[in-house]
């Protein structure tokens, strides 16, 4: 299958002073093999202005190919990601967050195991390679480990950092999907109902890694954590 555009899906959510900062980054990108871009902001009922800053942006650069999709009352960010997805007409298609905790500059990186004809599905992981990570929370860190440990313990998989925003996917593998979760459950349900698919081959690259803090609006917390284990239990072992 010829591969033409990238599918980039944004969840946003109270990210109004600081989404043009990403969308910048995301235009000034130049993607392996020429492939053009297709951006996907959903505006999760935000209670600022990032609906205001999207149009704003997307009439200030008429020739950047942006959308936006509102969701009229919040839902969490795996229900925005569902909508991004099911927009999407790219033939991948990537996650970015809508903070500048992942560098779009690396999108290349992740393209090229499926370019080569190598993946359908690459990971990015914080975990491995020589890349830049802030360092921030070390209970962090071990809850990701554990939640990673515990994910490929059920899907067989050896992967790093089953929790990164950072996934790419061949559209039709992740548009195959009956996704359900709408917050953070959203990882380690794609990851285990992805990994069940006949023959897909799973990728993982390094990346890197610029954290935010709370105070900077890092907004996962450990109720999230909680959901995850729930997540993984749920749709490795008793609703596949």
């Amino acid at each position: 299958m010829s591969i033409r555009t990238l599918s980039i899906v944004i969840p946003a959510y109270n990210e109004g002073p600081t989404i043009h900062r990403i969308l910048d980054k995301i235009r000034a990108v130049e993607l392996l093999q020429n492939l053009q871009k297709e951006v996907i902001v959903v505006d999760d009922c935000s209670r600022d202005n990032t609906k205001e800053a999207v149009q704003n942006y997307a009439a200030e650069h008429p020739d950047f190919p942006l959308t936006l999709h509102v969701h009229e009352r919040n839902q969490g960010k795996g229900a925005a990601l569902h909508t991004g997805i099911s927009k999407a007409t790219g033939e991948v298609l990537v996650i970015q967050d809508a903070d500048l905790e992942y560098d779009p500059q690396e999108y290349n990186i992740l393209l090229a195991p499926i370019l080569n004809g190598h993946a359908d599905v690459v990971y990015g992981s914080r975990f491995m390679g020589g890349r830049p990570h802030r360092i921030l929370f070390f209970w962090h860190s071990i809850g990701n480990k554990f939640l990673t440990f515990l994910s490929n313990a059920l899907t067989n998989l050896n992967l790093t950092d089953m929790e990164t925003c950072y996934k790419m996917f061949r559209t039709e593998h992740i548009q195959g999907l009956k996704l359900k979760e709408k917050r953070f459950g959203f990882e380690p349900e794609v990851t285990a109902k992805m990994a069940r698919i006949p023959g897909v081959r799973i990728y993982e690259v390094g990346i890197s890694y610029y954290g935010r803090t709370f105070e900077e609006g890092k907004k996962i917390g450990w109720k999230d954590g909680f959901r995850a284990i729930y997540c993984i239990l749920k749709y490795n072992l008793f609703s596949k």
